[in-house]
């Protein structure tokens, strides 16, 4: 590796005390654990695309991110079998890149996790004004009630945690269905195309293409974060690539019927800058309010809900892992009696709380994460073509289709649409990078020299270290 760092021994009660629950998710919760963490995507935000490239640039947009997203989803099944660690993409750059580029990808990743909670919250306590619940003007109680509660349940256990979020995700799944079903009889081709003084199929063009794909990713964002439940899952090798790929199937279907059926019947004029745009597609479909449209709209604060839920879970083992490891202060990963990390809960819930509280930005704080996001694809995407290259007999229980290829697609997408996310909020991507920034500092004059070499993702990286010597 280019860079030095120094380790520092533990006692066997520092492992100890930072274990978390074997066995607790078989592969249908972790898949269920994907779709969840995007389906609030599903229901709001990726409309936004329309008013950048028309409906054809965000259909365009839309397949360029399918397509990332499952040559990534195909790339992580294979790593996350082979190396099933908490860290996730972290712990994979870790193992490619070094300590400097796993930390890098770890932080990014970080950045995604812990601050889209925050912009979710946001949503809710709009969506909750919005329909008039309990009377609120102020959404701060919503925040506060969103934190406490759902890292109240992580804190009382994965499995029970892992179950209930399943079942308000099929919940919103099912409301999606409802939605898709519904807008069939509703769609006309003609309204794909009647954004107002724009027709056309790419009424913007290329720009317009590049504009939409920071919408289109919404579609799929942070499924990627499956592998995060590795050392939590019953069978890592097989429930690792069916969980992570099962979530992706269901994700692909969604996303197509509705950048198809959401415009195709209510028109891309009326949902271009819609904050609820599956709920007033039905009003425009059928010309005002029907039992579909309060179906949805009620449920489609079941699926912000399911997403804020399960990404708590993302940001707290990510945040666990790299403290684990001594790359941020190692108190954050110690366990409680029920095995959960329980400052890795509450110290980034309290953050998400106050960012969405004093900012009550939604839309800066998604495309702060989506910038962390596409940051991590990069990196993730270079570790696995670097680790087929450079360790070919690495076990590997599952093997990626197409192998380098399909992720040197997946790469090359992945810088398109950290392109994308730059040119479309350079505020957004300036905070991620400031944050980046700040932390490689902090792994520079700090925590290289106090790693801790019994963490998983640095003996994993010790023993490919000592096979290269020996060879």
């Amino acid at each position: 590796m280019a860079e030095h760092v120094d380790y520092e021994q533990v006692g066997r009660e520092y492992l100890e005390r930072r274990q978390l629950k074997r066995g607790a998710a078989g592969w249908v919760l972790l898949a269920g654990l994907g779709v969840s963490y995007v389906v609030s995507g599903e229901f709001a935000g990726w409309n936004f695309g329309l008013a950048q490239g028309g409906w054809g640039g965000l259909l365009v947009a839309t397949a360029l991110m399918a397509t990332m997203y499952t040559g990534m989803a195909l790339g992580l099944a294979e790593l996350a079998a082979a190396l099933p660690v908490a860290g996730a993409g972290y712990g994979f750059a870790r193992r490619a890149l070094g300590p400097l580029g796993g930390f890098a990808t770890g932080v990014a990743i970080l950045v995604e996790y812990a601050i889209a909670p925050a912009a979710i919250a946001v949503f809710i306590g709009g969506y909750v004004e919005a329909l008039g619940l309990f009377g609120l003007t102020n959404s701060w109680p919503v925040h506060l009630a969103c934190f406490a509660l759902f890292v109240g349940v992580h804190l009382y256990g994965v499995g029970e945690a892992l179950r209930l979020m399943f079942v308000i995700t099929a919940v919103a799944v099912a409301a999606l269905v409802a939605f898709v079903v519904g807008m069939i009889p509703r769609f006309d081709a003609d309204k794909l195309f009647d954004l107002a003084g724009h027709g056309g199929f790419l009424p913007f063009g290329v720009a317009g293409v590049l504009g939409a794909l920071v919408y289109a990713i919404w579609f799929f964002l942070a499924v990627e974060g499956v592998p995060l439940a590795a050392e939590e899952a019953r069978d890592p090798a097989r429930d690792m690539p069916r969980g992570i790929l099962g979530a992706m199937a269901v994700l692909l279907l969604l996303a197509g019927a509705i950048v198809v059926l959401a415009p195709g019947g209510a028109g891309s004029e009326a949902l271009r800058a819609s904050d609820h745009p599956l709920p007033d597609a039905v009003r425009a479909a059928y010309g005002g309010d029907t039992p579909l449209a309060l179906v949805v709209n009620y449920v489609g604060l079941a699926g912000l809900v399911a997403s804020f839920f399960s990404i708590i879970f993302a940001y707290s083992r990510q945040l666990f892992a790299l403290s684990r490891a001594g790359y941020l202060p190692r108190a954050l990963s110690r366990t409680g009696r029920r095995r959960t990390p329980y400052l890795a809960l509450i110290v980034p819930g309290a953050i998400g709380f106050a960012l969405a509280a004093v900012t009550r930005d939604g839309a800066l704080l998604i495309n702060v994460a989506v910038f962390g996001a596409a940051l991590s694809y990069v990196l993730m995407m270079v570790s696995h073509i670097v680790l087929r290259v450079r360790e070919p007999e690495l076990a590997r229980p599952y093997r990626t289709p197409g192998g380098v290829v399909t992720t040197g697609v997946a790469l090359v997408l992945a810088v398109l649409a950290v392109v994308a996310t730059f040119v479309v909020d350079e505020l957004a991507a300036g905070i991620t990078a400031g944050i980046v920034v700040v932390a490689l500092a902090y792994f520079w004059f700090h925590s290289r020299h106090h790693l801790v070499a019994a963490a998983p993702e640095e003996e994993f990286a010790a023993i490919a270290r000592a096979e290269r010597e020996l060879g």
